[in-house]
């Protein structure tokens, strides 16, 4: 029998992200959208890549992100894999071009990131921990 599926910190990270989605957006609540979409978004990947894992169905370690986001799409962890792309495409713009346009990009990136994100910890939820 496998050890639990430890999702911690994740339901925490993503209630942090739906949080400040509630808020009417400045420029610094913006800029705190982003900053946790960045770390929701790759606790998001690391679950996906854990539970895998915990399973015992691949091994998940010379999956490229894409290739880890099709096989949770084929497992029905997430919906759409391309738009997880998607989500990792705005995560690097993050790192590497950063202004206002990228920001507001990312920003409605966050927006829509949130509900699939609560989608993924639903059918992580579903497994006995």
């Amino acid at each position: 029998m496998n050890p639990p599926l430890v999702l911690a910190p994740f339901p925490e990270a993503l209630a942090s992200l739906e949080k400040i989605l509630q808020i009417a957006g400045e420029d610094i609540v913006r800029d705190a959208t982003i900053h946790r979409f960045e770390y929701t978004y790759e606790l998001a990947w690391k679950m996906i890549k854990r539970h895998f894992d915990w399973l015992g169905v691949s091994d998940t370690n010379g999956l490229s992100r894409r290739e880890l986001f099709r096989l949770a799409a084929e497992m029905r962890l997430i919906g759409d894999a391309g738009v997880w792309f998607e989500y990792n495409q705005a995560r690097n713009q993050t790192v590497h071009a950063y202004g206002i346009a990228v920001a507001n990009e990312v920003y409605a990136t966050a927006r829509r990131f949130a509900a699939d994100a609560r989608l993924l910890l639903r059918e992580l939820q579903k497994h006995p921990a």
